[in-house]
Formats: structure tokens, C-alpha cells, sequence
């Protein structure tokens, strides 16, 4: 038994289970069931056989329901934080594991609130059309390590309230956290309509695949998405995938470094940089490049970085072993290529493990690894630029389009954001999301609406009654 009794509630036995590591000090905190494709096709099973009365209920009795379900969040939110913070590592405080529990409840009551009316398409004397959304059936949501419960709940909440039951695969590092906010939302939901399936890489194989899933919701590596795709193709299962994104950010000349400087921090620091719109490189002018610079090197060194239970820390261990290499040879090639390390650039390894310092790096161009590839950890490749067309270019350089952002004075950010190819666009901030605001990827960062009326229609099926 632990201190935590919502964790209690959801652990295997330490016979059945899959032991679960401690991000920041890589003690067992708790034991994943271990699931099979036998279990996903019960699961399929049990949530065909209860989609059709949970949509029957209709819109209102269903947002009845959920907002009930936001309520069992909020009230348990501190013990779903205490697991995001030990499996998946984020602090509890800044915009971390209380923000990430916080926010479950925050998108479940958005689903729930959002309006969904008929539109009138086509009137005329003896005729009207409407063009009405329906229930798709059976959604899987399948969701990363990095956001493990918020990601989850922006896959369920608006599946649900549509009238879809939901099969969720969570990632194998941080099943804990979804399993929690799932246990959560059952205590208020019909059984059947929301179940997880906790296994391996072969079940998620099987999920694009299963005859008895109308629709995959996929947040991930772009790799993983192309084959959601593949595996799709026989049973046509319809798609979302929010994939992998390598952000850029465009500081203007005449930026006021000391202002945006905070603002570039944690859109580039938050989670550690472990979020997939985070900014990834950044392309500052000339003339402000030494200022910005400074600014974001006193906040590395300044920010304290611990484990996530630590109620000081703001910055946390990197959440997989994988992931700590990945970050540490970027770093490492970095350097050798002759790119200036700030700071930071190379673990903290008396905090654990895990820890990498957070880590500034210029003179580097486009064309290394840093630059060209996802980091997806705390360091941020910044490239020197004197002429904007060049900038912009770079920036749309990259297969992917997730998140840009462009700094500086309003007005001239505006024409700039107006030419980046991303599927959103910050000025003067990064990464800042909102439950009403759809969101999603071009290129190769994905397809597919999520949040707001855009997202809730993306788990529907559009039907047209004439009359």
C-alpha cells in the first residue's frame, strides 16, 4: 500500500503486474496490469455492446454525465498528480502535474459544454437540408508518455460526449496516470464505454487494424503514425494523429530580449521539454542574437530542477532511459560539430539518473542534428540570422508543422506568421492551448482537428437529412 489511494486503486499485484519505475529515482512506484490482444478484443466487444445505449442517452444526459465524471477529477486531482509526477516526472507545480490533473477536468467539462447544432445547409420553398452529426461507434485513443493523462482525456472527453464508447492504449511508460483518470471518470460513467487496455507494442498493432474500431485518435512519433496509417487501410478506419513537431521560433530585430525572454523559456523548458509542440530551435537576428542569449542562460541556470515531487522544482529527469540518450548525443554532436555550449550540456547526475541540465547552444546551422531533428528534451539549438526571407525559410525547411511562433512587434510577427507553415501559429507566446481552439498538425506532423466544435465534429460521423 501506498499514501496514495487512488494509486492503490489501480496498481496489479506485483504477481499480475508489470512493475512501473519512478521517473526521477527509478524505484517501483507501482504495477501496470498486463494486458493481451484477447483483452483488446473483449474490450472492442464490451464497448460495441455499450456504445448504443450510452448514445441513446443523447447530448444533454451524456454532458450530464461527464461533467459528473470532471467533478470525481477535480475532487481526486492531487493523488492524480502524485502519480503524473513519480511515473512521467513533471513537477507538481509551475505548469506541471497539478497543472496536467487540473486540466483533465478542465477539457472533460469543455467537451461537455461545447454546443453542437444541426446546420441548415440548403432552404427553399418545400425543402430544407441539415447537415446533423452522429456517433461513429468504437474510438480508440492511443496516447503518449509525455502528457500521459491530459493527452488522454483530449482523446476520451469529446469521443464520449459524441456518443462513441473509447478503448484507450496508453503508452507502456506511463500507463499509471491514464488508468487513473479512466478509474476516475468509470465511478461516473455506464460500465463498457470507457476502458483501457494496458499492454504492449502488439496490441497497439492490432488497434488501426480491428474491424471492431470505426476510429483511431494518435498522439506520437510520426514514424508510428505512418503505420496507424498502413494498418488502417483495411478496415478504413477514420484518423486523427497529432504526430511529432520540431517548432521554430523567429525572434524579430528589435525584440525586446528581457520581455520575451520568460515567455521563450517555458515554451521551449515546460515539461522539460518533453511536449510535442515545444519550441525546438531558434532562429534569433543578429542584432538582438547576444541578448536573447544571456536572457535564457541566467533562467537555465536559475530554474531549480528536481524530482517532481519536490514541491521546488520546476524542471524534472527526463521521463525514459531512451529518451536521456537521445538527448545526451544531440548534445554531444552538437559539441563536436563546434557549437558553443551556453550552458547546461551534460547531466545533472546528482539529482538521479535521468536528470539532464537545461542547455542553450549557438553557433549551429541548419544541417545538424539538433537542429534538424526532434529533440523532445531540455536544450535548445539557437541559429543566428540576418536576413527574415532566409529565417522563414529554414523554418519551413522541416517535414513537420506542428507549432511556430514568431516574436517581436505585433504587426511585423503577424506578415511572418501569415507565412510559416505550421498548424498553429504563436506571437509573442508558445505552446499556450485552449479547450475551445482547435489544434493539429500539417505535413508530416499529422492530420486532424482536436478541441472546441472542430474536435467534437472529428469524432462524429457528418449525416445530411434532407427533408
Amino acid at each position: 500500500m501506498t499514501d496514495n489511494t487512488l494509486l492503490d486503486a489501480i496498481s496489479a499485484t506485483q504477481e499480475e503486474g508489470r512493475p512501473i519505475p519512478d521517473a526521477a529515482t527509478g524505484e517501483t512506484m507501482g504495477y501496470a496490469p498486463v494486458h493481451t490482444t484477447a483483452d483488446l478484443d473483449a474490450a472492442v466487444e464490451a464497448a460495441r455492446a455499450a456504445q448504443p445505449a450510452w448514445a441513446g442517452l443523447g447530448h444533454d444526459e451524456r454532458a450530464r454525465l461527464l461533467r459528473l465524471a470532471a467533478d470525481e477529477i477535480e475532487a481526486n486531482a492531487e493523488d492524480l498528480a502524485r502519480i503524473i509526477a513519480r511515473e512521467q516526472g513533471k513537477p507538481l507545480n509551475g505548469a506541471g502535474a497539478r497543472f496536467e490533473a487540473g486540466g483533465c477536468a478542465v477539457w472533460v467539462r469543455s467537451a461537455a459544454d461545447t454546443a453542437i447544432e444541426p446546420e441548415v445547409l440548403f432552404e427553399a420553398e418545400g425543402t430544407r437540408s441539415e447537415l446533423h452529426y452522429v456517433p461513429l461507434g468504437v474510438v480508440a485513443a492511443i496516447g503518449p508518455w509525455n502528457w500521459p493523462a491530459l493527452i488522454g482525456i483530449w482523446q476520451i472527453a469529446p469521443s464520449l460526449r459524441m456518443g462513441n464508447a473509447v478503448v484507450v492504449k496508453p503508452s507502456s511508460y506511463t500507463p499509471l496516470s491514464v488508468l487513473a483518470v479512466v478509474e476516475l471518470m468509470n465511478r461516473r460513467l455506464p460500465e463498457g464505454v470507457l476502458t483501457v487496455v494496458s499492454g504492449n507494442r502488439e496490441v497497439g498493432a492490432r488497434i488501426a487494424s480491428h474491424p471492431g474500431i470505426d476510429k483511431v485518435m494518435f498522439t506520437g512519433s510520426t514514424e508510428t503514425g505512418r503505420e496507424i496509417v498502413r494498418s488502417s487501410a483495411d478496415n478504413l478506419a477514420r484518423l486523427t494523429l497529432e504526430l511529432g513537431g520540431n517548432d521554430p521560433g523567429i525572434v524579430l530585430p528589435g525584440a525586446d530580449a528581457r520581455a520575451i525572454a520568460e515567455g521563450l523559456f517555458w515554451g521551449i523548458f515546460i515539461n522539460t521539454g518533453q511536449t510535442c509542440a515545444a519550441l525546438k530551435r531558434l532562429y534569433v537576428h543578429d542584432s538582438v542574437h547576444d541578448e536573447v542569449v544571456a536572457a535564457l542562460a541566467e533562467l537555465a541556470e536559475s530554474i531549480p530542477m528536481g524530482p517532481g515531487t519536490d514541491e521546488g522544482s520546476l524542471l524534472g529527469p527526463l521521463t525514459t532511459p531512451q529518451q536521456f540518450e537521445i538527448v545526451s548525443r544531440l548534445v554531444d554532436d552538437a559539441r563536436a560539430r563546434g557549437a558553443r555550449i551556453v550552458t547546461g550540456g551534460e547531466p545533472a547526475e546528482e539529482l538521479g539518473a535521468q536528470f539532464y541540465r537545461a542547455t542553450i547552444v549557438t553557433n549551429i546551422e541548419d544541417g545538424a542534428a539538433l537542429v534538424d531533428e526532434e529533440q523532445f528534451g531540455p536544450v535548445i539549438p539557437v541559429i543566428r540570422y540576418s536576413d527574415l526571407d532566409d529565417a522563414i525559410a529554414r523554418a519551413n525547411a522541416s517535414e513537420q508543422g506542428l507549432g511556430a511562433s514568431v516574436w517581436g512587434d505585433p504587426g511585423e510577427a503577424r506578415r511572418v506568421a501569415e507565412r510559416i507553415e505550421a498548424g498553429t501559429v504563436w506571437i509573442n507566446q508558445h505552446g499556450t492551448l485552449n479547450p475551445m481552439v482547435p489544434f493539429g498538425g500539417v505535413k508530416a506532423s499529422g492530420y486532424g482537428l482536436e478541441f472546441g466544435a472542430h474536435g467534437l465534429k472529428a469524432v462524429a460521423a457528418p449525416k445530411v437529412i434532407t427533408v
